[in-house]
């Protein structure tokens, strides 16, 4: 099973990231203020994963793919990593979609 890891970055503020069994990171936060709104953005993306069309599949400049999970109003609550190939970002999306509803949430901020 997956699981959420809440860290802190450099700058203070919490993040989330999301990672499958194999311990791959699979979606990353941006950055929350306070940790309530980061558990608030782990709950969005446990609601939201599981509907294909939150999935936001871009490419970047440089010719790699990536995704993007949106909440209901659209706004971005998760990123993936670069991926090499479409088919790769597909299999991302896919473990997001599989891992995220049922994830732990591990907290690492103490």
């Amino acid at each position: 099973m997956g699981k959420f890891v809440i860290k802190t970055r450099k700058n203070g503020e919490y993040q989330f990231n999301l990672k499958a069994t194999n311990g791959q990171v699979i979606l990353a936060s941006e950055g929350y203020t306070t940790r309530a709104a980061c558990e608030n953005g782990i709950e969005s993306v446990k609601k939201n994963a599981p509907d294909d069309d939150r999935f936001d599949r871009k490419e970047s400049s440089n010719g790699k793919f990536y995704f993007n999970l949106k909440a209901g109003n659209g706004q971005v609550i998760g990123s993936s990593e670069m991926y090499e190939t479409v088919a790769s970002r597909d299999n991302g999306i896919e473990s997001v979609k599989k891992n995220a509803p049922e994830a732990t949430v591990v907290d690492e901020t103490e």
